[in-house]
């Protein structure tokens, strides 16, 4: 389900700064960026640029991204930030997040159009400069069959009433591609 993004004010400085990251973003070379490790879900396609993983933050990638690492200061209890991109063609499989303390978002930053995120029963096109906010728990898909990449930061924060709970223990395919870095 997408998640009422009014509850979270600080979503409004990020969207004021979208082009500074988008800008910065496109700047990176595309073999920074790793196949995220999921396979099964996506084939090929789909790759991350990693800023914080999972409340660690790779402060090489930040340092190359001052003004996002900026702008990432601003959300409250963030614990996962990185660029994502998909490549035009490409679909990510139905399926179903693990971490149950937070919600996901993306930030568009270079969309095409036939480009979509489904979540649930509910289906939304990403738009430049805005935010989706939904729970990764729900079943989610998401494909471009647009012309060109698309780009989103991604990020995760606590839920509401979450703030200090522990974090869900991660699967081991994805703790190993995140304590080695991909």
């Amino acid at each position: 389900m997408f998640v009422d993004q009014r509850q979270f004010p600080f979503l409004a400085d990020l969207r004021a700064r979208w082009e500074a990251i988008r800008d910065e973003c496109l700047t990176l070379p595309l073999e920074t960026y790793q196949p995220w490790v999921q396979r099964e879900m996506y084939g090929q396609g789909w790759s991350v640029y990693g800023l914080v993983a999972f409340g660690e933050r790779i402060e090489e990638a930040l340092e190359a991204c001052p003004n996002t690492a900026s702008a990432l200061t601003k959300i409250p209890h963030l614990t996962t930030a990185g660029f994502s991109r998909m490549a035009l063609g490409t679909h990510i499989k139905p399926h179903q997040g693990w971490v149950t303390t937070v919600y996901r978002a993306h930030l568009g930053l270079v969309v095409p159009e036939d480009c979509a995120l489904r979540v649930g029963d509910e289906t939304r096109q990403w738009r430049e400069g805005e935010t989706v906010v939904f729970d990764d728990t729900v079943t989610h898909e998401a494909w471009n069959y647009g012309t060109s990449n698309r780009v989103v930061l991604l990020f995760d924060f606590a839920r509401p009433g979450c703030e200090d709970m522990p974090q869900d223990e991660l699967p081991a395919s994805v703790a190993g591609f995140v304590r080695h870095g991909g």
